[in-house]
């Protein structure tokens, strides 16, 4: 598809001297000379508001081309101003207008806890202004001691505040968001100058910083009724009350990738019980190998993504199980795959059990799939099947030097204090899984060896295979590693980007992660790094997901996952 061509000219931004100075009409217009846009008759606008100057955003039409500018400058707040009755220029919305709406902006109150649990949140409110209150920044420097993600995170606001506290503006007229290079953000922050008075109910304790916060929201909603004052706040307790109190109150939602759990990509998709007799004549076939290809085309294509599975079963039909490789234009190629429910395909002695287990282990031992992600319930095989696609790779295709197992470090009930040893050795009471799994590996592969030979396999597989710690990730760069990252459901958006950006040169990595098992706190199925991973490499031609659909522990554990 041919790129538009680029425009001959570029509207510039009114200057507040050129908008103040020009010289105007009795109508209101200025009268056409040289301005920031030559030979364009430019419509009457406010040199100020409020007094503060202000950045006008204009589209112009010349010779049937229109001509957008977009420009944004410190210390100047970017407002869309409506144009006048002129038909040769009309006030356009910003980049992102998608998700803008129309009407009058709204003024967001901050709790201490967003702030701590996104350090961006500031510039994630696109036109509308933000207030933060004075006990708020009292709060903010209570929890910015420590190597804790929440004192990192109180930390990184502080350097933005003060990062906008410098632009030199008068810090009670608000200070523009849009300073310091986030030009989606064209409100204003303002802090708590002066004293507010607020009338909340006897019964709640003047001195809590929560309630000073309500009390806070209150009065702003007064001072500048009919503007809507909300407060957005991380603690449901905090949005009860305000609620209760008649205050709007809002969770921050930005963090979420996806509102619904049930609509994160599952990497499997079946075709339609009519797939052969609609596209079966169009249909291109031939051989490779092993591998069978087939180029399909029509309504269908636009629905797939590179390294997605697609299976068609019906009776009386041929099945088919096949990847999508590549998708060019209207046509896409499916490619057969590799059948390990069979034991002469068995990987490390394990075989698969139901179409998903397969699915995973096609893309756990393709050398040119680099980072794979497992979703799914527990007894699934998730950590069985990884780790034997990994001692395969490592022992027998000597594919990767060695296996790197972590996890989140969270406690399902109590902590149980400081474990002593190594960094391996106080892992151990983590990696529970990790010695369940290789004891079962171990058994299977040395069963014909008697004793020796099942503890000599034990130890080479131990050799193979090191436990690290999250803590000590930064900085590190793993080569030829296949690496494990267990219990992902319990990482952030941040820890995760953390770990992949380890990867070096042929080095996999695999996560797994049940989304039903989130011990984190703040942490829900749409914010939790799992699904932040799945949903930004999707499509991606060396990654790929599946979501395991069916336990194969024991029918008593899936029994007990059905009904508990």
């Amino acid at each position: 598809m041919p790129l538009p061509p680029a425009p001959t000219q570029r509207a510039t931004l009114f200057s507040q001297s050129s908008v103040s100075t020009a010289p105007r009409t009795q109508g209101g217009n200025a009268k056409q000379g040289k301005s920031s846009i030559s030979d364009t008759p430019a419509n009457t606008a406010p040199p100020s508001l409020n007094g503060a100057p202000k950045a006008i955003q204009v589209e112009t039409k010349r010779s049937d081309k229109k001509v957008r500018g977009i420009e944004s400058q410190p210390n100047e707040t970017a407002v869309h101003l409506e144009a006048s009755t002129s038909k040769s220029t009309k006030a356009v919305p910003a980049r992102n207008s998608k998700s803008k709406k129309a009407g009058p902006t709204k003024l967001f109150v901050l709790d201490t806890n967003v702030l701590m649990h996104d350090p961006m949140c500031l510039f994630r409110f696109e036109e509308h202004d933000v207030f933060l209150p004075m006990i708020v920044l009292e709060e903010l420097d209570g929890h910015k001691k420590g190597m804790t993600e929440v004192a990192r995170n109180a930390r990184q606001t502080s350097r933005s505040l003060d990062a906008l506290a410098a632009q030199g503006a008068d810090i009670s007229q608000g200070l523009s968001l849009a300073g310091t290079g986030h030009v989606d953000a064209s409100g204003k922050l303002f802090f708590q100058t002066q004293t507010l008075d607020a009338n909340l109910p006897s019964s709640l304790p003047q001195g809590k910083a929560d309630n000073q916060i309500l009390g806070v929201v209150q009065a702003l909603g007064q001072k500048y009724a009919p503007r809507e004052v909300v407060l957005v706040s991380k603690d449901i307790n905090m949005r009860v009350k305000a609620r209760a109190l008649g205050l709007a109150a809002e969770d921050y939602q930005n963090d979420k990738v996806l509102e619904d759990g049930d609509l994160l990509y599952a990497g499997v998709l079946p075709l339609p019980m009519d797939f052969w007799s609609r596209h079966g004549k169009a249909v291109e076939s031939w051989q490779q190998g092993s591998h069978t290809f087939y180029r399909i085309s029509g309504p269908i294509v636009p629905s797939l993504l590179i390294n997605q599975f697609v299976y068609f079963e019906s009776p009386g039909e041929p099945s088919l199980y096949a990847r999508v490789t590549e998708i060019r234009g209207k046509t896409a190629v499916l490619r057969t795959l590799k059948d390990f429910t069979h034991l002469k395909n068995a990987v490390w002695g394990v075989t698969t059990r139901n179409r998903e287990q397969n699915f995973a282990m096609n893309l756990l031992s393709d050398p040119e799939v680099d980072f794979v992600t497992l979703a799914g319930t527990a007894g699934t095989g998730k950590t069985l099947m990884a780790l034997a696609a990994g001692l395969t790779q490592v022992l027998d295709d000597r594919r990767y030097t060695e296996i790197i197992m972590t996890r989140a470090t969270v406690s399902v009930g109590e902590d149980i204090g400081f474990l002593p040893g190594t960094e391996e050795e106080k892992m151990g009471p983590w990696m529970g899984a990790l010695d369940d799994n290789l004891e079962f590996l171990a058994k299977g592969d040395g069963g014909n060896a008697g004793e020796w030979g099942r503890a000599a396999t034990t130890e080479l597989i131990r050799s193979r295979i090191k436990i690290k710690s999250m803590n000590f990730m930064r900085g590190r760069t793993f080569m030829n590693k296949y690496v494990i990252i267990d219990e992902a459901q319990n990482l952030t958006p941040k820890q995760m980007k953390t770990l992949i950006t380890r990867a070096g040169p042929g080095t996999k990595i695999v996560c797994m992660g049940n989304l039903a098992q989130i011990d984190t706190p703040y942490l829900t199925e749409g914010s939790s790094g799992l699904t932040y991973a799945v949903d930004r490499f999707k499509g991606w031609a060396h990654g790929g997901h599946i979501t395991l659909a069916r336990g194969e522990r024991s029918r008593l554990a899936d029994f007990a996952s059905e009904v508990l």
